[in-house]
């Protein structure tokens, strides 16, 4: 699903779809990348509310698309506002990317920013390869190495306080953000031959800080899960405003943050 794949945490479903309009417009740009004939079939990795596993139907007429999460929440929503008996092409199911079985079933496997939740991705790959025919192709996006640091080191800066750190002791850090190196290696041992690995800078736009804070409610939930819901807002905006205190917002009213993308595109021979 959207940002949070395998990781057990609830998630407001209907809260995320408000606030990740930046997440799906990068999510548009891949699929335009995927240069569909119209009678594929399509694997949607973390198909989150499913507003692009239904833009991915749509380009399959004659095909089919499947889209898969490990949230609830997220499933009931999608199955909810985009029923299988109205779009004949599409179904869900939910189902956590590490635990993908299907065997030759699918002509692409696709994703947006899911799998940097994942903690083996080599075990996705294996699967992804298990269940794509021959010739049948990945395209991948996730957060790369170095997303959102200039947040992180504002939430670093918080957590050195005993207010917040008391709330974080055992935590490990959900996130696995790779570079090139290690997945063009993971692909080949899974079986997938790599055709493009890359790290991309990009700009994430919010709509002012409200929107800054939406997405931070509804993507770091690692985070703010662990603190006690009377203190929930507090923390989401000490965390904004110390964010925006270093990098304010542009004369539009709009918030920036530099993201670090990772797309992968591979095949299986």
């Amino acid at each position: 699903m959207y940002e949070g794949q395998g990781t057990g945490m609830i998630w407001d479903a209907e809260d995320y779809r408000a606030y990740s309009s930046q997440q799906k417009k990068w999510g548009r740009e891949l699929i335009a990348k995927m240069a569909l004939k119209g009678d594929e079939h399509v694997l949607d990795i973390g198909c989150g509310d499913g507003e692009l596993t239904v833009e991915i139907a749509g380009l399959v007429p004659d095909g089919g698309v499947l889209g898969i999460d490990s949230s609830p929440e997220m499933i009931e929503l999608a199955s909810r506002t985009y029923p299988p008996q109205e779009f004949t092409n599409l179904d869900w199911r939910l189902m956590d990317a590490k635990e993908i079985s299907f065997a030759e079933e699918f002509d692409f496997a696709f994703s947006n920013a899911v799998l940097h939740w994942v903690d083996d991705q080599p075990e996705v790959l294996r699967r992804v390869k298990e269940a794509l025919r021959p010739g049948g192709r990945v395209l991948f996006q996730m957060g790369g190495r170095g997303n959102a640091m200039d947040m992180a080191m504002v939430l670093v800066s918080m957590l050195a306080r005993e207010e917040w750190n008391r709330y974080f002791h055992g935590f490990v850090l959900p996130y696995h953000f790779q570079g090139p190196e290690e997945y063009r290696g993971w692909l080949e041992e899974a079986g997938l031959r790599p055709l493009r690995v890359e790290l991309m800078n990009r700009d994430m736009v919010q709509k002012g800080r409200e929107g800054l804070a939406g997405w931070v409610r509804t993507t770091w939930i690692p985070f703010t899960q662990r603190i006690p819901e009377e203190k929930r807002e507090v923390f989401i905006s000490e965390l904004v405003d110390g964010y925006l205190e270093k990098f304010p917002l542009d004369g539009d009213g709009l918030a920036h943050m530099n993201a670090v993308r990772l797309e992968v595109e591979a095949v299986k021979p």
